[in-house]
């Protein structure tokens, strides 16, 4: 299993040496033209968790492509690059002038954007087309069936999924009050894990496809159970705001964690995890 930062969790230019723990490195979501985000405060601690409506700040694709594409090279670190946009179109023509990267994570399913992307199957065909390089989709759980749109990004080209990003929330302040400016934002940390491990478990089960698991890991066992769901991968997130040694320290952890729960591979978990009505399925 390998350890990825969750796009926008990590500044890998201003701390390369945690950066440099992963296993691969997730940029922040790139649009086609520069983004300021949303007007400040943006980021709110909650009791379980932390609220973000940062809104996809960004340089461009021009400058991303120019500048900090290179520098994010010299860490000797697999790359990926997440990907946004507001039309299929935005997304193709980022996904077209990329190369020399791992893969390409596409943004379908962020919070903090006002604007009505295309359909997530029509964004990943349209990708398909422009870029032979991996593509996973990044989808979020707010849907009510997030399986049937892992089908339909599977059927479209998706290689790949990544699961899950943030939900909808809002913190209030003394005066009951929004604390975040924009009013809601996306809800990460612990209290997302539940939800996050349902995900990957479906989507795995739907698709077969290689996911990367996230949402609430802050430890081994964390890691752990997102395997035991389905996931190939995991990406730290929040936790890393508050614990820079996290992927070296849930590395360890994840060693330990499997051989308490007596599994020698993710595979094994994945046996003690599938849920009776998983079996009945299964043998049906």
């Amino acid at each position: 299993m390998r350890i990825l930062n969750a796009s926008g969790c990590l500044d890998a230019l201003a701390a390369r040496e945690v950066a440099r723990q992963l296993d691969a490195f997730v940029t922040k979501t790139v649009t086609p033209e520069p983004r300021a985000g949303s007007d400040p405060p943006r980021i709110a601690e909650t009791a379980h968790g932390m609220l973000n409506a940062i809104g996809l700040a960004n340089p461009g694709r021009d400058r991303f492509l120019a500048e900090h594409l290179p520098r994010l090279r010299e860490l000797g670190v697999p790359l990926w690059v997440s990907v946004g946009g507001f039309s299929a179109r935005d997304y193709a023509e980022t996904c077209a002038r990329l190369d020399d990267i791992e893969a390409i994570e596409l943004n379908l399913s962020c919070p903090n954007v006002d604007e009505a992307a295309d359909s997530a199957a029509e964004i990943v065909a349209a990708c398909r087309v422009a870029t032979d390089l991996p593509l996973y989709a990044k989808l979020s759980a707010a849907h009510p069936d997030v399986a049937e749109v892992a089908r339909a990004v599977a059927a479209a080209g998706a290689d790949g999924l990544s699961l899950v990003n943030t939900l909808r929330g809002v913190a209030l302040d003394r005066q009951l009050r929004p604390v975040l400016a924009r009013g809601s934002g996306g809800l990460s940390g612990p209290s997302l894990k539940p939800i996050a491990l349902h995900a990957v478990s479906v989507c795995h089960e739907s698709t077969g496809l290689p996911i990367v698991g996230m949402g609430g890991i802050q430890t081994g066992r964390d890691a752990l159970e997102f395997a035991a769901c389905g996931a190939r991968d995991v990406a730290l997130g929040t936790v890393l705001f508050a614990d820079p040694g996290a992927p070296t320290r849930v590395r360890a952890e994840f060693v330990a964690a499997c051989a308490d729960a007596g599994v020698v591979s993710a595979e094994d978990g994945k046996a003690l995890a599938k849920s009776p009505e998983t079996e009945r399925k299964v043998h049906a």
